[in-house]
């Protein structure tokens, strides 16, 4: 019988690509449906680096239903506050933070890496992690053209492995999304500015507070967190066209960036000195990826990999943990039907990121104010807004756009949890024997 006309076996071993956020997040709610997930990530140890992100709205209630809404509240940056300064350090104007971030109720903010730390800890007895290592190629079974029963990966170190669904949970620049649906330019779409982020010693001596400076087309903020005795420093400039470089070319995104700010006053040009040296340098295009499905056969992909909304939108964490839940619960109700599963997905996830993308578009653009003449509009607005009668009408506008885009992917009921245990260690997927590979998915 031809595999068009047979029900394909329902799917139980998972590989997910990527150790962040949303693949720590889907191994977790997998494990707890029953499934047997394995996460692969490239770098060689979990990657704790990275800037403070936002929880709220929807993505609150998913840390609830996990168990970990405690541990994020303790890692809160408790940020107190933000000001703008002008070219000699002078403060301008101070916003206490919930303005800052549009944040209300049991909304949070965490730094990435504490997250991921509290994503990985909660998994890891359960979850098979493979750290040094990703996918090199992948061949989806095939019987007259029809859905067979697996994937087989082959990894960079040279195993391989059969599994039954692969996750690319990869990020903005996945590889899983490269090697199935084709290349990162055809989905890629730049926002006409670069972000840039490096920790470095906190000599402004700020404490739970950010410190914001402003010039035509870039923006530049420093802030220290709760428990953080050095400062995080976040460079944002505007380009039309995007950079000629590769995203894991350090050294060139080093001298991009020193370029952009070069002649530039205020405390810059020490800034960037620090950028030279900084082991945990980030630095990549301010971009969306739109995909018109985010499936195909038996591979899938999640968060930023499938609809990234840029750190523009904020929600980029947010989206990632709602997606991670949705999925796997998905599966779960499917019995293992990714066909269904996946479809399933994509139609509740969808109109909730389109949204989130939206806003994100008309952010970037009020993150680079192109002119020095609106710059110092707004900086009249930030001195004013905290002596005006409406000030709390301003501040609910703010924070009613970005409470609608965190509560715009309502979260379905979970799925019962799996009455039978997961498969311990010895049955995980185990390597194949040396053999020539399929053909690498086109």
């Amino acid at each position: 019988m031809s595999s068009t006309a047979r029900s394909a076996r329902p799917a139980r071993t998972v590989l997910v690509s990527g150790a962040s956020i949303a693949g720590p997040a889907l191994a977790f709610w997998l494990h707890r449906h029953g499934f047997v997930p394995t996460v692969v990530e490239r770098a060689p140890e979990l990657r704790t680096g990275g800037y403070k992100v936002d929880v709220r709205g929807t993505a609150i209630e998913v840390c609830r239903r996990m168990g970990v809404l405690d541990e994020v509240r303790a890692n809160s940056t408790d940020m107190r506050g933000g000001s703008y300064v002008d070219d000699a350090g002078r403060t301008i104007g101070e916003l206490p933070a919930d303005i800052f971030g549009g944040r209300v109720g049991e909304d949070d903010e965490i730094m990435r890496g504490d997250l991921a730390r509290i994503l990985y800890e909660r998994t890891r007895d359960d979850v098979e992690y493979v750290f040094g290592d990703s996918i090199a190629a992948l061949a989806e079974d095939t019987e007259d053209g029809g859905d067979g029963d697996g994937v087989t990966v082959t990894f960079e170190s040279g195993a391989v492995r059969r599994f039954d669904l692969v996750v690319g949970a990869d990020g903005l620049h996945s590889h899983t999304r490269r090697l199935v649906f084709g290349e990162e330019d055809r989905f890629k779409r730049h926002l006409g500015a670069y972000i840039s982020l490096f920790t470095a010693p906190d000599h402004l001596g700020l404490d739970r507070w950010e410190t914001y400076h402003a010039l035509p087309g870039k923006l530049v903020c420093v802030y220290s967190s709760a428990g953080e005795e050095d400062a995080k420093n976040l460079f944002v400039f505007s380009s039309p066209d995007e950079l000629p470089h590769h995203h894991r070319d350090t050294a060139a995104q080093k001298r991009l960036l020193a370029d952009a700010f070069a002649g530039d006053g205020w405390e810059i040009p020490r800034l960037l000195g620090h950028a030279a040296g900084a082991d945990d340098f980030f630095f990549d295009s301010i971009a969306l990826v739109e995909m018109d499905r985010w499936s195909k056969g038996r591979v899938v992909l999640l968060g930023d990999a499938a609809h990234c909304a840029s750190p523009a939108s904020g929600q980029g964490t947010g989206l990632a943990l709602i997606g991670a839940y949705v999925l796997a619960a998905e599966l779960a109700r499917s019995g293992g039907d990714h066909t269904t599963a996946f479809a399933r997905y994509e139609a509740h996830m969808r109109p909730g990121v389109e949204r989130n993308q939206r806003m994100a578009e008309g952010f970037v653009k009020e993150m680079v104010v192109g002119s020095r003449w609106r710059i110092s509009l707004r900086m009249l607005m930030v001195r004013l807004l905290p002596k005006t009668p409406w000030k709390n009408l301003v501040a609910k506008r703010i924070r009613d756009e970005i409470q609608s885009a965190a509560h715009a992917i309502p979260l379905p009921d979970e799925p019962l949890p799996a009455t039978d245990r997961p498969a311990p260690a010895a049955d995980r997927p185990a390597p194949l024997p040396d053999q020539p590979f399929p053909a690498t998915a086109a």
